[in-house]
């Protein structure tokens, strides 16, 4: 048998003051994980990670103080698990209603009662609705573990952190409300080597960008894109940490906006392994005639795929790619936005939607030149511009509302044709039309 200790974290984005939130609380009633990457909600290959839990949940701050080992809380751990490769893996929450939270959470840090609550920037606190997150639990699916799974060989003792994104994983609904929609990656890291760290400058300068500088690292799908895993902003002086971090060898892409307005190019450097260091970055301006972001506005619609299509309602990642090479394909972050690198949305019904679908608009700001990129070398990267001109392809994968991953829609994922970035323009982008949802 195997041990398994699991932990949690979340280098956030959406902090206060320049965030929208104070503190962000859940409540974790139980973690487990599956050999099967298809395992249904309820299927008996499910393994318990974190005994205990469920009679004593925790509740964590997303937003709260990580310990030196760059977590927020450990959740537990199994000393009693078969070896083999997980696939996927479960994070049940806590509902919340007043029976349920009265007898697990003796001290509740949600003032207005729930298990799970957000407080903001004026320090008000709004219940955090939940859909499916306390039955079938939180997905994290194959895709969103490093690696592709959690690999657990006989007698081994192995810690599992799972990163919660919480930045992206909440959305204000129409009615004020904020609903949970969760992101979250995971994977297995070292206690003594979980980190890729580095500085970011001005090129011409030298100095630290006086505005939002947003780091992304990145690791290829099936299809071979770069998607992101995880990102954080740069501190004042530039500085930026991703810590835990799941052993493997990551894509950085960086990009950055003065508060003037003033548009970095996209940087990226590639194979970047877990515990090293970037020294500095250096971000080129774009040229000071052409300085401003181009927007790309579009919209994405969904509708079921009976005989009589009728208007139903999906989540989407909305993402934008560019070809930076021959062979590689990245996400390139939205500029500096205290959301994070990708759109999370949701598709709802509208006057402004077409007859029989259910639709959501969007409006993404991104550089409008080519990016730079280097492979990482210890010693110092070297950064060249991509002879590849800047082009953006937007691209929208599909899922079942609130289920934490699970796809939807036939096919799940689209891309809109090629759009060649103006600077200081918007400009529009194809309808990604989804068909066949549930």
């Amino acid at each position: 048998m195997a041990q398994v200790s699991v932990k949690l974290s979340d280098p956030a984005t959406c902090m206060a003051p320049n965030g929208p939130f104070l503190h962000v609380y859940v409540t974790v009633t139980d973690v487990k994980a599956s050999v099967n990457a298809n395992a249904s909600d309820n299927d008996s290959s499910f393994v318990d990670l974190t005994p205990g839990l469920s009679t004593q949940p925790k509740q964590i701050d997303l937003l709260g103080q990580a310990t030196n080992q760059c977590f927020l809380a450990s959740l537990g751990s199994t000393q009693q698990l078969q070896p083999g490769n997980y696939q996927q893996i479960r994070v049940i929450l806590s509902d919340n209603s007043p029976a349920t939270v009265g007898k697990t959470l003796p001290t509740n840090l949600c003032v207005n009662g729930a298990a799970n609550c957000v407080v903001l920037n004026d320090g008000t606190t709004q219940t955090l609705q939940l859909s499916s997150e306390a039955t079938t639990g939180i997905k994290i699916p194959t895709g969103q573990i490093a690696n592709g799974g959690l690999n657990v060989a006989g007698g081994a003792t192995k810690d599992l952190d799972i990163d919660f994104n919480t930045c992206v994983s909440i959305v204000q609904q129409g009615n004020g409300q904020y609903r949970l929609k969760p992101v979250l990656h995971a994977g297995e890291v070292s206690t003594t080597s979980t980190s890729i760290n580095g500085t970011v400058v001005d090129s011409s300068t030298g100095k630290a960008i006086s505005g939002l500088v947003l780091i992304a690292l990145e690791q290829k799908d099936a299809n071979g894109v770069d998607r992101v895993f995880m990102n954080t902003l740069a501190d004042s002086g530039g500085g930026f940490v991703f810590c835990p971090l799941p052993m493997g060898t990551y894509d950085v892409v960086i990009v950055g906006q003065t508060g003037a307005g003033l548009v970095y190019a996209p940087t990226v450097i590639t194979g970047v392994s877990t515990g090293s260091a970037l020294s500095t970055v250096q971000l080129h301006p774009q040229p000071s005639v052409a300085s401003g972001a181009t927007r790309l506005q579009g919209s994405v619609t969904s509708q079921n795929g009976a005989s009589l299509a009728a208007a139903t309602s999906i989540d989407v990642q909305v993402s934008a790619l560019e070809a930076i090479s021959a062979n590689l394909t990245v996400t390139v972050p939205q500029l500096p936005n205290q959301a994070g690198a990708t759109l999370a949305l949701t598709t709802e019904s509208s006057s402004s939607c077409a007859s029989g679908k259910d639709c959501v608009s969007y409006t993404i700001p991104l550089p409008a030149s080519a990016p730079y990129v280097g492979v990482f070398s210890a010693s110092g990267t070297t950064l060249v511009q991509s002879a590849f001109p800047a082009a953006y392809v937007m691209d929208g994968i599909a899922f079942v509302p609130s289920s934490g991953g699970t796809l939807n829609c036939s096919p799940n994922e689209l891309q809109a044709t090629p759009v060649t970035p103006v600077a200081g323009s918007t400009l529009l982008v194809p309808t990604l039309a989804f068909t066949g949802c549930q």
